[in-house]
């Protein structure tokens, strides 16, 4: 009844009368919260500051493209040792009368200002927040259980209760309707605030989530041990593109059409021996370490004494972003991971990790904070909340059938019919993580979760694009799982328009 009066409501919020002038905003008081700053920006005047230790994102056209908004920066302090930074952006004029909060990656401490700068460029009120630290790192856990709370869960939830009330603050009224876009990280603080703060947010949109983050970043160094425990199994990065078409020989047709993407690559029995080199070691084949090491890639990190799964695996389909955590050095978040919140070590090394101990170890320092593990979304679904989450099954940060499995214990503790209006899952064939690869990475989140939320119009196909040098070479449907794009067998295989979605 919420959301459907929402919707009747659904008016432009311009320039409200009572608006207050942006730079009153330094007086607004709410508890732990200080407003360090509220100027307005002068349409394409902003360019981000530079992050400590790091290169300012100015060169962004993104930024060129800004509407005149309202900038305020606050600090939260929920508890004596937070310092949550945020920033709300608020468009000076145009507000669509929405609040679009964006997430981090991977250890944030910094604030997205190019999702900042899309948001209100779209016509939204929009927040974001540092998580409470600075640097994305893990180096500031020791000593800080609090700032460790701030990032795993609490700073999201307070920035959005700070963002609705300088919103209230700026326009004279609240925002009539609240929305969560992010991915990775910001997928799990999606999914986080779902189960936690189930009120924050009408609509979530959470891509490539790390929910069950604890064993995520240990299923991390089962990939770097498999490369770097023997250094004869190191998989050189030239070597990538000949895995991938192998691979992609291997899979590709199954789904009737050879077209470079696998759709669904779980059916796909793919051995990497069939590379294996015959005569010495080039960039076309595999040595015997190599190809044991590719294996242990496509194969779940598990318990070696009780056989349990840690966490799934990549891919096929995925080689050429094997870099990522099969590269020259560990993925430094995992190992931080380990080194400052696990063992409080900073000499920690990678290669010492057990795995039968490992996840039990991970789990017992942190599952609490950073895991969103417990399907039982239902205070968000009963209030009438939407939840949107995509995947890349060429994902190569992230096990691709993480999200599977946590959509299935979600739908299995809902009837079918609210599981069917409540959540929805789209897997995207050839897609990496978040974005990027030769299958359509790009479709307008926004105005599914808004038709969705808005409109009552359940997404079941959403139509997707991949581009080539900005240049739109290809549309493909998106299906809501567990349905699968089939070629009619007429017409352009690169125009969604001849493809249906069906089970497979």
């Amino acid at each position: 009844m919420k959301l459907a009066c929402l919707a009747i409501l659904s008016i432009a919020y311009a320039s409200p009368a009572d608006a207050a002038p942006c730079e009153s905003l330094t007086t607004l008081t709410r508890p732990n919260t200080t407003i360090q700053s509220a100027a307005t920006q002068e349409a394409g005047s902003f360019a981000p500051p530079t992050p400590p230790g790091g290169r300012g994102g100015g060169a962004n056209p993104v930024f060129g493209r800004l509407p005149s908004f309202c900038r305020v920066t606050a600090s939260l302090t929920p508890t004596p040792d937070s310092d949550i930074r945020i920033e709300v952006w608020l468009p000076s004029s145009g507000w669509n009368g929405k609040l679009q909060s964006v997430g981090n990656g991977a250890w944030a401490g910094t604030i997205g200002y190019a999702a900042l700068a899309n948001a209100v460029t779209g016509g939204y009120a929009t927040a974001a927040t540092d998580t409470g630290h600075v640097g994305n790192t893990a180096k500031f856990v020791p000593g800080h259980p609090e700032k460790m709370n701030d990032y795993g869960y609490r700073a999201v939830h307070e920035m959005t209760l700070a963002a609705k009330a300088i919103v209230a603050a700026f326009y004279g009224s609240a925002p009539r309707i609240s929305y969560w876009n992010g991915c990775s990280t910001g997928g799990r603080q999606g999914l986080m605030e779902a189960l936690r703060y189930p009120a924050d947010y009408d609509g979530i949109i959470a891509g490539a989530p790390v929910n069950d983050r604890t064993h995520q970043l240990t299923w991390e160094l089962w990939i770097a041990q498999a490369v770097h425990r023997d250094e004869a199994s190191f998989i050189p990065a030239p070597k990538y593109p000949a895995i991938h078409q192998a691979a992609l020989n291997a899979c590709d047709a199954q789904d009737g059409l050879k077209d470079g993407l696998i759709d669904d690559p779980r059916s796909c029995r793919f051995d990497p021996a069939v590379l294996e080199c015959k005569t010495g070691d080039t960039a076309s084949c595999l040595t015997a370490p190599q190809v044991a090491a590719a294996r242990r890639i496509y194969s779940p990190a598990v318990n070696p004494k009780t056989k349990q799964q840690i966490f799934p695996a990549l891919q096929p389909g995925s080689e050429t972003g094997w870099n990522g955590l099969a590269g020259p050095q560990p993925v430094g978040e995992a190992v931080e991971f380990f080194q400052y919140v696990v063992f409080n070590d900073p000499t920690w090394d990678y290669r010492t990790l057990e795995f039968d101990t490992a996840a039990d170890a991970a789990d017992t320092a942190a599952a609490g904070v950073l895991n969103v593990t417990d399907p039982n979304l239902k205070p968000f679904f009963d209030r009438g909340g939407k939840l949107l989450l995509y995947h890349g099954w060429n994902d190569q940060l992230v096990a691709p059938v993480n999200s599977v499995n946590y959509y299935t214990r979600v739908t299995a503790l809902l009837e079918s019919s609210k599981a069917a209006s409540s959540i929805r899952l789209f897997m995207m064939p050839g897609v990496n993580h978040c974005q990027g690869g030769d299958g359509p990475d790009t479709f307008d989140r926004m105005k599914v979760i808004e038709d969705w939320v808005e409109r009552g119009q359940t997404p079941s196909r959403i139509n997707a694009s991949h581009a080539m040098a900005g240049a739109i070479d290809r549309t493909r449907p998106l299906c809501a799982y567990p349905q699968v794009a089939r070629y009619t067998g007429t017409g352009s295989a690169d125009d969604s328009a001849n493809f249906v979605c069906r089970n497979p």
